[in-house]
């Protein structure tokens, strides 16, 4: 959760602060993912992030495990394994580049309720420019925290899974993840 800016002359300073960000590693069903919070925020994922990427991440057993952190993995590590419908993780988009009809695509997109896909048609049409079909594709491709912006969710109108930012067998996993909650 956010806080609330303060009112007094200290919190001018708190809030000019850049918070460290905290870079883990965790293993999961479709891969390491590569995870940066910022506050409570996750800021980034990255799944099955390239070498060069992950050198800038700690694996759990390299970094200071706080109580929030335990709790947020635990959550994500829950959702990827059928227990949780939702991850209930804080985001935060405005750390990225993504502005425009692109961040309003991927707000659509964390509408999509779990174990249920829309087209790239039906999503262009919530972001506000229907027949754009194409342009929420590379909207997607842009997803700076999939998992929990769930761009595996969305599918071709023609069937089949469609792209993905890990690949086609990463989303397939990750719906059939979404198709066998066990709560």
């Amino acid at each position: 959760m956010r806080k609330e800016a303060g009112t007094g002359p200290e919190s001018v300073a708190d809030d000019e602060k850049e918070v460290e960000p905290v870079r883990v590693l965790m293993a999961s069903p479709i891969g390491r993912l590569a995870l940066e919070f910022r506050g409570t925020a996750v800021v980034s994922l990255i799944i099955q992030p390239e070498r060069k990427d992950a050198r800038r991440y700690k694996t759990l057993d390299k970094i200071q495990l706080t109580d929030f952190l335990m709790e947020a993995l635990g959550r994500l590590s829950e959702y990827l394994a059928s227990v949780r419908s939702n991850p209930d993780l804080e985001i935060d988009l405005e750390a990225s580049e993504v502005s425009g009809f692109a961040l309003r695509v991927l707000r659509q997109t964390q509408r999509i309720p779990h174990g249920r896909t829309w087209t790239y048609a039906r999503l262009a049409e919530a972001a506000g420019r229907p027949g754009s079909y194409r342009l929420v594709q590379a909207a997607l491709a842009q997803n700076p925290i999939p998992i929990l912006i769930p761009c595996h969710r969305v599918v071709p109108s023609r069937g089949g899974a469609g792209g993905y930012i890990a690949g086609t067998k990463k989303k397939e996993k990750l719906l059939k993840i979404e198709s066998q909650l066990l709560v």
